[in-house]
């Protein structure tokens, strides 16, 4: 008994380990799990908000705009953390607006009139007790009529000239038979006109109607024109107005600020490529006020080294997107001060808005980046002198991203950094230096937007004609889109301007002659 005594607080002491032990290696197991399963979790709330994106882009519309309800406020479920306490309301300015009349909206004055009257038999024009009736009115109505394209062959006539007494023999210096020289085309030998060139060129960049379909709208009026002459003569104009593009790439240079982009573009028969792979059109907003020049240019990668070349001797601001290429481009530039984008950052907010089950922090972060809109636009309208917008915008836009940068970085440690609402955070706080910076001079704005419009065309004309041919197609596409939009930037009808142009780039042969073609110049007196 005395030995069982001594031996039971040694047998229970180590029973009681040997349970703590097996306890805690439980709890260890349970906490993996627990872990375990709410990465799964994650992992499948972050491939669930992809494939929701992919389908939202693919079937919804894609205007981000975010509805305020001023009843629910801003609320947010235990996921999103509580609302701050002791905020003030936040007061939205509601501008006055006059109404559109209600009805058919009346045609252009500008139009032409064709006045057809309906009257009344003569006969008619009598009353019963003899009098002869008394115009008292009328009633108008308008409708439009459409008269389809005319066209008619211009036929030049040169007559020839010759000495029937001498045959030309007694005046050796000229020729015996004498003819007016042939005017200069930008086609030689073609039935190309200024007015065909800039039908064709506008209808395909433009209206994104590819050359075969406009070789069966000519077939149908009976003109034979293949889509294989419509391409050459769009490389033969590209060739031709060389020195004009090489002044618009200077004047694109000469402004304080530059604006690019970049989007995909398929091109067949690249030297060491596959024809499915994607290569890059590159465009570049910019130019001195007056003379906005947008420049497009096409490279078979997205190489940075491509932005380095083109920015070249650029002295000034360049506003892009997060593409981490530019970053690269302008490192060690001191020459160029990089701007970032809040409507590529207001975007990612609006998709993860969309997406996620919880949607209302995404809102908050719009919400912020709407209050610097809000002040953009206030100090716009009140058309300041530069130094007085600058100062003014800095004080009030300076509280909002104070608040905006607090808002991120308390949520960033809140939200996975792989979901949507977190990549829109860390893009933002990425970006954060970059996109403060439009404060700094009065050509900037918080965006990218119009460089982004610019670009719109070509994305749509892509939709159309889906690739390009060959590398020098792709090369002659850039230019023609650089005269189209260039055109539109000066409010220039771009189907104008080409007719002008290619009548008179013939004539042009030297610097001073191309500088007068430039669209602002080229109407000038």
């Amino acid at each position: 008994m005395q030995g069982e005594g001594t031996n039971v607080p040694f047998a229970d002491t180590t029973v009681a380990d040997y349970l703590n032990e097996l306890r805690s290696n439980y709890e260890k197991q349970i906490h993996k799990l627990k872990i375990a399963v709410i990465d799964y979790q994650n992992k499948y709330l972050e491939i669930k908000e992809r494939y929701d994106l992919l389908i939202y882009k693919r079937f919804v519309r894609s205007a981000e705009q975010i509805p305020i309800d001023e009843k629910q406020g801003q609320l947010f479920t235990e996921d999103e953390g509580k609302a701050e306490t002791g905020t003030q309301e936040e007061l939205i300015e509601v501008k006055s607006h006059s109404r559109n009349k209600k009805g058919r909206k009346p045609l252009n004055p500008d139009l032409k009139r064709v006045e057809k009257i309906i009257d009344i038999p003569e006969e008619e024009k009598t009353c019963a007790c003899g009098a002869e009736l008394t115009r008292i009115g009328e009633e108008t109505s308008e409708r439009l009529v459409i008269i389809p394209q005319q066209m008619y062959v211009e036929k030049t006539i040169r007559p020839k000239y010759a000495c029937r007494h001498c045959e030309g023999t007694e005046d050796e210096d000229t020729p015996a038979v004498r003819i007016a020289p042939v005017e200069p085309s930008m086609i030689p030998k073609s039935i190309a006109t200024p007015s065909l060139l800039s039908w064709i060129l506008i209808a395909k960049f433009e209206d994104h109607l590819p050359y075969y379909r406009q070789e069966g709208q000519f077939a149908r009026i009976g003109v034979q024109l293949s889509r294989q002459d419509m391409s050459n003569w769009q490389q033969q104009v590209y060739q031709k107005l060389h020195p004009l593009f090489d002044l618009l790439k200077d004047v694109v240079k000469s402004g304080p600020l530059i604006q690019m982009d970049e989007t995909p573009v398929q091109v067949m028969g690249e030297e060491g490529r596959a024809d499915t792979l994607q290569s890059r059109m590159w465009l570049a907003r910019g130019g001195p006020a007056g003379k906005k020049v947008v420049w497009y240019e096409y490279h078979d990668t997205r190489g940075a080294y491509h932005a380095v070349e083109f920015l070249t001797g650029y002295v000034g601001y360049l506003q892009t997107d997060g593409y981490e290429g530019y970053d690269a481009a302008v490192k060690g530039n001191s020459d160029i001060i990089h701007v970032g984008c809040f409507a590529h950052a207001r975007r990612k907010f609006f998709e993860a808005s969309k997406i996620s089950e919880t949607p209302r922090s995404a809102e908050e972060g719009i919400k912020h980046i709407r209050k610097l809109y809000n002040v953009e636009d206030k100090l716009r309208s009140e058309n300041l002198d530069n130094e007085k917008f600058v100062e003014q915008r800095k004080t009030e836009a300076a509280p909002i991203l104070a608040e905006f940068k607090a808002w991120l970085l308390k949520r960033k440690p809140e939200v996975p950094p792989t979901r949507l609402l977190g990549i829109a955070i860390n893009y933002t706080l990425d970006q954060w230096d970059k996109l403060v910076a439009y404060l700094e001079s009065p050509y900037l704005t918080p965006d990218n937007n119009a460089c982004e419009r610019a670009i719109r065309p070509f994305v749509m004309g892509r939709k159309a004609w889906l690739f390009c041919g060959s590398p020098e197609g792709a090369k002659s596409s850039c230019g023609i889109y650089t005269l189209i939009e260039t055109a539109k930037q000066n409010d220039i009808v771009p189907a104008h301007y080409l007719t002008v142009l290619f009548e008179k780039a013939p004539l042009a042969s030297s610097p001073k002659d191309w500088e007068k073609l430039l669209p602002w110049n080229i109407f000038t007196p």
